[in-house]
């Protein structure tokens, strides 16, 4: 079935003129709210998973409907990979068992990474799939690239992949990603051809619009 799905539309027409501030922000005044108790024992659930494991760890961050995760634990059979949405109707879906190698967390990801960063984890890969993409130029703050977690998601390390339909997305991350970390991430188009990680991925492609990867080996700080 061939979906339609319309382009990003923004108001930004490059990218948004405060990002280095809000990183610069971020990077001089760490977050400080107090982690959600449900976050705290969702993820002391997934730890106690996660070493059961004894595997390398992928994070599935914003897995909506689980799709990726469960294609990802299929793909990296000897890892293990929990995938994390905060909404619990989407997590509810049924698409399916899960791998055995394959966890789904309901929480929320701020919360979880400052929890994962301070656990010591290191994710040797992370991806952000399709994050929403808040296009509106006054909804810089609520992208991951302008929050203020964006130094904590940086500094679990590893090789972090980020997927949008809408470039300037992925433009401005990686100028944060500089910004931060001094490296230059690697931004290209993809065209997946129906191996497709998420529902939104399909969707996308199906419609005929640009998808765009970015991909950055990030050091464990």
């Amino acid at each position: 079935m061939q979906h339609t799905s319309r382009p990003v539309v923004s108001n930004q027409p490059g990218p948004h003129q405060d990002l280095a501030r809000r990183v610069s922000r971020a990077l001089t005044h760490p977050l400080r709210k107090p982690i959600a108790e449900h976050t705290q024992r969702s993820f002391a659930l997934a730890a106690e998973w996660f070493v059961g494991r004894q595997a390398p760890l992928i994070l599935d961050s914003g897995c909506g409907v689980g799709i990726s995760t469960r294609q990802l634990a299929m793909q990296f059979p000897a890892h293990a990979v929990i995938g994390v949405d905060r909404s619990e109707d989407r997590l509810g879906r049924n698409h399916g068992q899960l791998p055995d190698n394959a966890l789904l967390v309901r929480a929320d990801l701020v919360d979880f990474w400052r929890l994962a960063y301070q656990a010591g984890w290191v994710p040797e890969h992370h991806f952000l799939l399709y994050p929403n993409p808040y296009p509106k130029a006054g909804h810089l703050k609520m992208r991951w690239h302008g929050h203020a977690v964006l130094p904590t998601l940086l500094a679990l390390g590893g090789r972090l992949e980020l997927r949008s339909n809408w470039s300037l997305y992925v433009e401005e991350f990686a100028l944060a990603v500089a910004q931060v970390t001094g490296k230059q991430a690697a931004v290209s188009e993809i065209a997946p051809k129906g191996d497709y990680l998420t529902p939104f991925e399909a969707k996308y492609a199906q419609s005929g619009q640009a998808l765009w990867r970015l991909c950055v080996e990030l050091e464990r700080t």
